[in-house]
């Protein structure tokens, strides 16, 4: 069971790293092309059109892996699970797109930009025929990943030829999508072999009611609480370049938290039969070894972006002098590598299989109304003292993101606190440590001007040093390895 399930968490890592990888290609590229003020429209807009693609996503992704991987070997039974999911979904996409319809030809400013938002809108349509939580469920994680690292790439290479001037925005958010686009006509042309779409019998939909309808609340919410910081953040700055500034600054803290919450595809659907069948035991292991994995890729990542936060955002801004107040926007958000990514487990691996949704439900409540008080409250406090309210969003979001995770953990102390304050986690904190020292020598002390190349440095010294720190330590992930190696 173990080798299996380490195979398809390498598998996912190295998918996202490849993805990770290509997003970086293209992104400086674009932070230089369009310009702070017309990357942080495309941000705010893409932001805006984010709520509406949650409504029309509305939690079944979840749910349907859930229930489709108790169902994966019975031909028949998965065919009309699918089936009852595509429709369900294909009415909440219907639903979406007339509420977004509605909002944009009700606020002026959103109205100005309706052909941006109309362009990115197609997106969430047309993810609506994606059914990328079937291959999830049946565990085709070498597809999902071949697939979606050649449709990235395809896109990618499009944008770094096309996109040249600001006046390219409307070409680039065409081609920022364009892989969803790709991604959906390969799954809808390999869904034959799975399942069939032909009617196989009445359809259960009053059994999905409640738990969709928790898990798009929780949707919402999460939407709200996650995205919500931007959105204000663009109503206090009118020229948007703090929008863009606060996305570069964010955007290498949202490559750790993609590389972490990717496992969720291997997580969920051995979660849920474990739980399904009583098993504690490996229950309770995989828990373990989930949050072994987050705070292994996590602690380190905090430690070598801290002390590298500049040059991190000047290459990611594609060394534009618009994007100055990024660096300290990726000081103040670095923990939420963590802090999010442990919530994420926490509520995917643990309270989804137990079908115990409601209590993430009521966190998330409580950190929207945090976060969304907080961003307006400390964004104008910052404002009106040095006019840069991307700080005061992210200490709002920092803070807020903190005591999610802490009353999650309180609700799950049964099932997490063993899994995540153990002996092994202080031998990651003790390897994240010397990850930090590493950094600052080589950030602060080694004299290089090249920012690639002291990253590039950092990284590999430092993980060199974590894994040996690690090794010697005995630490769980790493010594597994080593004895299987030995063996």
């Amino acid at each position: 069971m173990k080798d299996n399930i380490r195979y398809s968490v390498i598998v996912n890592l190295i998918k996202t790293l490849v993805l990770t990888l290509l997003s970086f290609i293209s992104f400086p590229h674009v932070c230089a092309a369009l310009g702070a003020e017309v990357m942080g429209t495309y941000t705010w807009a893409n932001t805006f059109v984010f709520y509406f693609l949650i409504i029309a996503k509305s939690g079944i992704p979840n749910i349907a892996i859930r229930e489709c991987s108790k169902v994966k070997d019975d031909r028949i039974a998965l065919s009309k699970k699918v089936q009852e999911f595509f429709i369900i979904q294909a009415i909440h996409t219907i639903l979406a797109f007339t509420l977004m319809c509605i909002g944009v030809f009700s606020v002026k400013e959103l109205f100005e930009w309706k052909d941006l938002i109309f362009i990115l809108s197609i997106n969430f349509l047309v993810s609506t025929f994606s059914f990328e939580w079937l291959f999830i469920a049946l565990e085709k994680h070498y597809f999902i990943s071949l697939r979606s690292i050649a449709t990235l790439a395809t896109c990618s290479l499009l944008i770094i030829s096309l996109v040249r001037r600001p006046t390219d925005l409307y070409l680039y958010s065409f081609l920022a999508i364009l892989s969803t686009i790709l991604n959906v006509i390969i799954n809808v042309f390999c869904l034959k072999k799975y399942v069939t779409f032909k009617y196989v019998g009445p359809y259960e939909f009053k059994s999905y009611l409640k738990p969709i309808f928790v898990v798009f609340i929780i949707s919402l919410m999460l939407t709200l609480y996650n995205s919500t910081d931007t959105f204000i953040l663009g109503f206090l700055d009118k020229s948007k370049s703090q929008v863009a500034n606060y996305s570069v600054g964010v955007k290498s803290i949202e490559i750790i938290i993609a590389l972490i919450t990717s496992l969720d595809a291997v997580f969920i659907p051995r979660a849920t039969r474990y739980f399904k069948m009583d098993n504690k035991y490996f229950f309770n292991n995989l828990t373990r070894y989930g949050f072994n994995i987050c705070l292994f890729i996590a602690i380190p990542a905090i430690a070598s972006m801290s002390m590298l936060s500049h040059q991190i955002t000047n290459i990611i801004s594609g060394g534009s002098v618009e994007y100055q107040k990024a660096p300290i926007v990726l000081i103040i958000l670095v923990s939420m590598s963590l802090t999010f990514s442990l919530s994420d487990m926490i509520y995917e691996q643990v309270l989804l299989p137990m079908k115990k949704e409601k209590y993430y439900l009521y966190t998330l409540l409580l950190g929207a109304v945090l976060n969304i008080g907080g961003s307006i409250y400390l964004g104008n406090i910052f404002k009106e003292y040095n006019n840069n309210p991307a700080i005061g969003v992210a200490i709002a979001t920092m803070l807020t993101d903190i005591i999610v995770l802490i009353n999650l953990i309180v609700v799950t102390k049964e099932y997490v606190i063993k899994a995540l304050f153990n002996k092994n986690t202080l031998k990651l904190f003790i390897g994240g440590i010397s990850v930090l020292i590493s950094s600052f020598i080589i950030a602060y002390i080694v004299p290089l001007n090249n920012d690639i190349v002291k990253i590039i440095l950092t990284i590999c010294i430092g993980a060199f040093i974590y894994i040996s720190v690690l090794a010697l330590l005995k630490e769980d992930l790493v010594y597994s390895f080593i004895r299987k190696k030995n063996k």
